[in-house]
């Protein structure tokens, strides 16, 4: 992708940092803030571990709390390292992915949801913090985007299209470039008077 961008003329920066490292998280922001000058946008995407398939009551405690775990320690971490700059710069804007917070029928997602809502109380407690501050926060929900679920992921297709497609209004699901224009969007001065929000790009999966 960062070769992508400088083929069409643009400049990307790549490291690689453990998100469940506090020392390598701090320092890695305090290195892109030494570097850019700020941090304006703070979007964390690292893939939680989950185990799905199985029915909770047969499911083992370390196999439901592990996505939990991960996602409320990366999530923390990332967003604290990116906050603490933000606010010393009066500015920033801090997006997040959600979930839909309703439980899913026909398929066993084990601890996934309750990461989710996890994620959901500390999206709204930062907005709360972080607004006297300047800094926005901004969630963008999708139902899911097809392009991010790995090919080697059994019964792909069927969890594609009754699970993803299925539910939507519009008969299609959100690609990846569509979250990325929203994503822009939402970190843009356009949206400047958003924070503590959702976007739904859900095709209409999710009905708020």
């Amino acid at each position: 992708m960062a070769a992508d961008i400088r083929s069409a003329g643009g400049v990307a920066e790549t490291a690689q940092v453990d998100s469940l490292d506090e020392r390598a998280v701090d320092e890695h922001a305090d290195a892109v803030a030494a570097q850019a000058g700020s941090i304006d946008v703070f979007f964390n995407l690292v893939t939680h571990p989950f185990v799905h398939g199985t029915p909770m009551a047969e499911m083992a405690v370390e196999d439901y709390t592990v996505s939990v775990a991960t996602a409320v320690r990366t999530t923390f971490l990332t967003a604290r390292a990116a906050a603490r700059h933000m606010i010393r710069q009066g500015s920033g804007t801090i997006l997040f992915f959600g979930g839909s917070g309703d439980p899913i029928r026909d398929y066993y997602i084990g601890g996934t949801q309750a990461a989710f809502d996890a994620i959901e109380s500390m999206r709204r407690q930062l907005a709360v913090e972080l607004g006297p501050h300047g800094v926005r926060r901004v969630t963008l929900k999708t139902g899911g985007v097809p392009e991010s679920i790995p090919e080697s992921v059994g019964e792909r297709e069927e969890i594609v299209e009754r699970h993803i497609v299925a539910p939507t209004m519009l008969g299609r699901a959100a690609t990846l470039e569509d979250v990325g224009n929203v994503a822009a969007f939402a970190a843009s001065n356009h949206a400047r008077t958003m924070t503590a929000t959702t976007l739904n790009i859900s095709c209409g999966a999710i009905v708020d």
